[in-house]
């Protein structure tokens, strides 16, 4: 029914940059004595990921760029956890309420 979808390079890994590579990309970048295109070409990567870690810099500070993805839930801390059964826990809740409200509406 649809396109067949092919890999166009299997062999090809995903690059990865440690922390110091990323806060010196950052620095450099806002220093401005090159334009970040130019910057990019240079560092070997895409424009765009020079703004998002310039991004997540300001944004998380020190907690930026941590390490590789999430940790497995074995080695969550409790608070971590708590915090993500929280968050499901009111999501059901909001989704609850608003099924009440539409029940409720169809019985008057």
């Amino acid at each position: 029914m649809g396109k067949e979808r092919t890999t166009v390079n299997i062999d090809r890994q995903r690059q990865r940059f440690n922390r110091e590579f990323k806060l010196e990309a950052v620095r450099l970048l806002e220093l401005g004595q090159k334009p970040a295109t130019q910057l990019a070409l240079e560092l070997g990567i895409r424009r765009n990921l020079l703004y998002k870690w310039q991004r997540d810099l300001r944004g998380k500070g020190e907690a930026a760029f941590r390490g590789q993805g999430r940790k497995p839930r074995d080695q969550l801390s409790e608070v971590e956890r708590l915090k993500a059964e929280l968050k499901r826990v009111t999501e059901d809740r909001d989704a609850l309420k608003k099924a009440a409200a539409y029940f409720a509406r169809e019985l008057k």
